[in-house]
């Protein structure tokens, strides 16, 4: 198993941007690819994109934002994006991408990460706590989670 941070392979670029994009086909593609594009070089700590490989074949994804298109502005980062292919499911492996993300997070100097989701009970187990709710531009709203770094 093996965690590929973009930033530190960009030769993964065109990959990760085109996993991204079939994995979130409701967010435009030209999102993630901007994004990815100009996370590379950037002496931000943010964002931040993960692949996730296992045997040579990607399975999963997941990024560190500054906001998940979500109403409380005031918290970041997000772990955002998060996604494991159906058939490596509940092996525990979207823990692996959110550790990589808790990690780069706590070496950034933030104190807490933050993710919003609609799922109760999974993230829970990976010592995230719910703190309310959160609204979206498309007029939908989720629930907000933080984790103590």
């Amino acid at each position: 198993m093996k965690i590929i941070s973009i930033r530190e392979n960009p030769e993964y670029k065109d990959q990760a941007i085109k996993y991204f994009q079939s994995k979130w086909q409701n967010v435009l593609p030209v999102i993630y690819e901007d994004c990815i594009i100009h996370s590379i070089g950037s002496m931000n700590s943010l964002p931040q994109w993960y692949l996730l490989e296992k045997e040579g074949v990607i399975i999963g994804c997941a990024g560190l934002i500054t906001n998940d298109f979500i109403s409380r502005m005031d918290l970041y980062p997000w772990i955002c994006a998060i996604y494991i292919e159906e058939k490596h499911r509940g092996n525990n492996y979207g823990s692996l991408l959110i550790d990589r993300a808790k990690m780069d997070a706590k070496e950034a100097r933030f104190k807490y990460l933050y993710l919003s989701t609609d799922h109760i009970g999974y993230y829970e187990k990976l010592g995230f706590e719910y703190i309310g709710q959160g609204y979206h531009p498309w007029g939908e709203e989720s629930r907000i989670y933080q984790c103590k770094l």
